[in-house]
């Protein structure tokens, strides 16, 4: 049962996003987004919306030092189906299904694997992954802390750097909901 109790647990997240925003806004996001690494974060903010099909889901893979790179945590865009914990999802693995060591800036997002939901939510076309690099993290990181005096945990940056990327190809009527995490000011500098 770990990743549906896992997943009810997080569920409050998209209730509550789905809640504020029938509230504030009178309809629902056209855009939620989250980082992923195992997956629990995003499914929490993501399994309220599952069958809001205008709404579209994107989960932000850790990639590292880039996709084409053993430097990655970027599973549905470099990883294959395999078994690990019990679970059948997408891995970084080898030829052999041994778990590849993975890298991330984010040790939040350093995990080989991504939860089976995801993975089923990747193959039906449901939601959609992007892999983001550290720098691209580290470079949202800094614009947000900046622009908005929000200081977003590394992992949530992953996210913040897709949205940064987006927001500008639409409409300025849409709405994205970038579904952060934590306040991180150690390590941080000004």
């Amino acid at each position: 049962p770990f990743p549906t109790v896992v997943r009810d647990f997080q569920s409050v997240i998209g209730k509550e996003i789905k809640s504020q925003m029938l509230e504030k806004e009178g309809r629902l996001p056209d855009v939620v987004m989250a980082c992923v690494g195992g997956g629990s974060n995003a499914m929490g903010a993501f399994y309220e919306f599952i069958k809001d099909e205008n709404v579209k889901l994107i989960g932000c893979e850790a990639a590292g030092l880039g996709i084409d790179t053993p430097k990655t945590a970027a599973t549905i865009a470099t990883g294959t189906l395999g078994i690990f914990h019990g679970m059948k999802s997408y891995f970084c693995q080898n030829e052999y299904g041994q778990i590849a060591p993975v890298y991330s800036i984010s040790a939040g997002l350093d995990y080989p694997g991504i939860g089976p939901e995801h993975a089923n939510l990747a193959d039906t076309g449901r939601a959609s992954y992007v892999p983001v690099t550290d720098e691209e993290a580290v470079n949202a990181f800094e614009y947000l802390s900046r622009t908005e005096g929000i200081i977003p945990a590394i992992e949530s940056a992953h996210a913040v750097a897709h949205c940064i990327k987006i927001a500008p190809t639409m409409d300025k009527d849409k709405i994205i909901v970038v579904q952060p995490f934590g306040q991180r000011r150690q390590g941080c500098c000004g």
